[in-house]
Parts: C-alpha cells; structure tokens; sequence
C-alpha cells in the first residue's frame, strides 16, 4: 500500500511513521530506494513486509534498521504471539543485515520484554516496546547534534571560507528516526547560523549520498555533490576542515564499520591533519565484538554494482545497466576504519576523542 509524502507535512521529518487507531496500528515507511528521486510512502502490514523493507534497503541505516525490526516484531505478535512464532520472528528478523549491530540490540531488547508475558498481552506491548526504541533513538540523535555541536565550534577554520565538512554515505534522519547522527551536529550548526558547507561524497554503489544531498537541500544547507574519488583531492587541497561520518558497528577496541569508502576517507584524513569524526548511539557500540577483524562484513549482491537508477524524462524513475551480467564483481557493503584514525566519538553521552592529528 502507499501513501503521498503530503499526508505527513504537518509531521517533523521521520522516514517511519507510527499511527495508532481505534481498530489497531498502522506502521509507514518512506521508501528510500526511490529517493531522490521520487517520494513514496509504503504501509508495512506485515513481518514479511518489515523484512523485505530492511533487507531491499526500503529502510537502512543502522539505528533505523534497528527501529523497524522493533516494529517488525510488532507486526509479527499482532498476527500470532505464540512462543514458535515469536522465535521464528526474531530469528528471520536477525537474518536480514548482518553488519548493523542495531538490528540485533532491537531483537533483543524485544525479546527480553516479550517472551515472559502471557501471548495474549505481546501485541500490545510490542508496539509500545516499538515505539519507545523508536523515541530513545530521537532523544539519542538530538543529543548526539549538541554534543557535535560543542565540538565543532572549537574547530579552527580560515575566516575567508565557511567551516566545511565532508561526509560519507547517509547518517541524516534518513538513516535514524530524528535528525540522524553524523548530520546531527550539521544541522544543529545550521540552526545556530554558523556558515558551514557540506561536501557529500556520493558513495556508491548505492548513491546513498544523493539522500544526504536531498536532506540538506531540503534545509537550506549549503552543500556540493561530490564523486567519491575526490574527497582526497580535496583533502590534499585545503579545502575541508572536518569529515564526519556515522557507523553501523563500533567494536570494543573502537574500529569502526561503516559504509564502503569510509577506511579510504579516514586516511585520507590522517595524510592531511583532518580531524575524522564518527557520530553514533550507544546502541551501535558492541562490547561483545573486540576489534573490527571480528565484524561481520555483509556481501550485497553484485547486480548492484551491474545497474544504476535515475529519473528519466519520459518514463520517471529508471534502472538502467552499466555492467554486462558476465562481468565480475565484488560489491562488500562496509569496510573497517581503525581506532586510531578516529579523531573522536560522539554519542548521547558526549565525545570521547582517540587519536590528535
């Protein structure tokens, strides 16, 4: 099912949408996969539905991942809250993305709450339990925006420019519940009115930064579509002062999982005294995992890296070929950034800083 975008214009950005009504719950969700180039809002009706939104990437980022999987089990025990079914449920829900660490911190969680009450009342409190992860993670970004905030106002920067970031991937609202986490302290920098420009690496295979350029556009952020390729000419030339990226997982040493391409920004970084920041919730730090060399890293189907989507014209949304199905490919979704080429770490609680460039 769908709805327009419209519907939600009186709402603060979220890209999932809880409604509650006299005869039950309806959940939404924005479809990314369509954005930006088009805005479509799909009701998931369904535990299937819900597993097919994060693992087709209807939904990504990781603390959204973990929100919808939350609501996913909602769904599941609004059908059937049997004891089998609520195993089944966590257990398909777990299966979908291995990397976030989210997805797994939410079945938990939902576990923990649901499997000793009676059946008869797991409906009920699923979609509670859902919609309490679902504001912590809001309450989590708007803090994790201060905390940045605080942080970037000690930069130096040249007064002839603004202060000037380059980012990686999405870690806007998009990718969370509220105001997202990397872009969090952007956009709080923006609501203090301090002259700020975003470079936004378009990393592909999945372009998921042309939704961060669709997010600051919609803003008012100053901000340039970059390729990926250029983020270390730019570093080399003088012409960025932060980059600021979120995470999927932080293992305990700190090494950090993120979209492909985050390693080779951090690098980069280091060459050029940047400081490398990585913003995330305390629910994206794993204390079970002692180093990045134990995160499992997820492999994407390489027709990924095979088609490219656009607007056409004539037709609107379009896919079209790049590859040949008999050309090889690789298509690792994350890589590890290592502890040390973090400058520092910002959550909820504040920032801990690694390395000093």
């Amino acid at each position: 099912m769908e709805k327009t975008s419209s519907s939600f214009a009186a709402r603060p950005p979220r890209p999932i949408l809880h409604e509650k009504h006299a005869d039950g719950h309806r959940l939404w969700i924005l479809d990314q996969t369509l954005l930006p180039h088009a805005s479509r809002w799909r009701e998931l009706v369904c535990l299937a539905a819900a597993i097919r939104a994060i693992r087709e990437m209807q939904v990504r980022g990781a603390p959204l991942i973990g929100v919808t999987a939350a609501y996913g089990v909602a769904l599941a025990m609004t059908a059937d809250a049997s004891d089998a079914n609520l195993t089944q449920a966590l257990a398909e829900l777990a299966a979908t993305r291995p990397t976030a660490v989210n997805l797994h911190w939410a079945l938990r969680r939902m576990r923990a709450r649901l499997a000793a009450i009676p059946p008869e009342t797991r409906g009920a409190v699923a979609w509670r339990e859902a919609e309490a992860i679902a504001e912590e993670d809001a309450a989590q970004n708007r803090a994790i925006g201060q905390h940045g905030l605080a942080l970037l106002e000690t930069l130096p920067h040249p007064a002839t420019r603004p202060l000037t970031f380059m980012t990686h991937c999405n870690a806007g609202w998009l990718a969370t519940v509220e105001q997202g986490t990397a872009l969090a302290p952007i956009y709080a920098a923006h609501a203090k009115e301090i002259d700020l420009h975003v470079w936004v690496s378009e990393t592909r295979p999945r372009n998921q930064g042309l939704l961060t350029a669709w997010e600051l556009r919609q803003a008012g952020i100053p901000h340039t579509l970059v390729a990926d390729n250029a983020a270390g000419f730019l570093m080399a030339t003088g012409k960025v002062d932060v980059v600021m990226t979120g995470a999927d997982r932080v293992a305990a040493n700190g090494d950090v999982a993120n979209k492909i391409g985050t390693f080779l920004k951090a690098l980069a970084a280091r060459q050029y005294a940047i400081p490398f920041y990585v913003a995330a919730p305390s629910t994206t730090l794993d204390s079970d995992t002692p180093s990045g060399a134990e995160i499992p890293i997820e492999m994407r189907d390489d027709e990924e890296l095979r088609w490219v989507c656009g607007s056409d014209e004539k037709t609107g949304f379009a896919r079209l070929r790049q590859l040949p199905a008999t050309e090889a490919a690789l298509n690792p979704a994350f890589d590890i950034t290592p502890a040390d080429l973090v400058t520092a770490l910002i959550t909820e609680h504040g920032v801990s800083r690694g390395r000093e460039n």
